[in-house]
């Protein structure tokens, strides 16, 4: 496994994670848990996932361009979908959806992790199936990875910070349906 960052120039950064949401695209299956660290609490959730790749002119791209008040168009990006049912400690359920559109070495959002309002985030490729994101907003910090494991897997683990201390990790294993 490599630990070396990719450093590449904008179209090179571009063109590898078009291909790494190319490559992500379908029906996933995830099981994932939350860590919150301050009191130890373990939070399971199962979710059905379906990931679309959205090219570059797709009219929700055109949106997410207008609502981050941009002038440059997307590159491309994807459109997310879940039906979540958390297992423990509570048993509700959560449905939704979210777009992601790539410039640069920005990746823009139409809503956060835990923000309904847009956010707007940047990522580098580790590797070829490796994307790193980091976000910030509402006094917290997101650093995710994304790893594709062959043609049939993806790992992710977010660690949630405020004011410099992590208070959360949530760890996934995706599997393709």
């Amino acid at each position: 496994m490599s630990s070396s960052v990719i450093t590449t120039p904008v179209q090179s950064l571009e063109t590898l994670a078009t291909s790494f949401f190319e490559r992500s695209v379908g029906q996933w299956n995830s099981k994932r848990r939350y860590y919150t660290l301050k009191n130890g609490e373990t939070q399971e959730v199962v979710s059905d996932l379906t990931i679309e790749f959205l090219a570059n002119g797709h009219p929700t791209l055109v949106e997410l361009e207008s609502v981050h008040g941009m002038e440059d168009a997307l590159i491309c990006g994807i459109q997310f979908a879940w039906e979540s049912h958390y297992i423990s400690p509570s048993g509700k359920q959560s449905t939704g959806a979210t777009a992601f559109g790539i410039r640069g070495n920005k990746l823009y959002r139409d809503r956060g992790f835990a923000t309904p309002k847009p956010v707007v985030a940047t990522y580098q490729l580790r590797d070829r199936n490796t994307m790193q994101l980091h976000t910030e907003y509402g006094g917290s910090t997101f650093d995710e990875e994304l790893k594709l494991v062959g043609a049939n897997y993806r790992t992710r683990q977010t660690i949630i910070s405020r004011a410099g201390q992590e208070i959360m990790i949530g760890q996934y294993l995706e599997t393709r349906s």
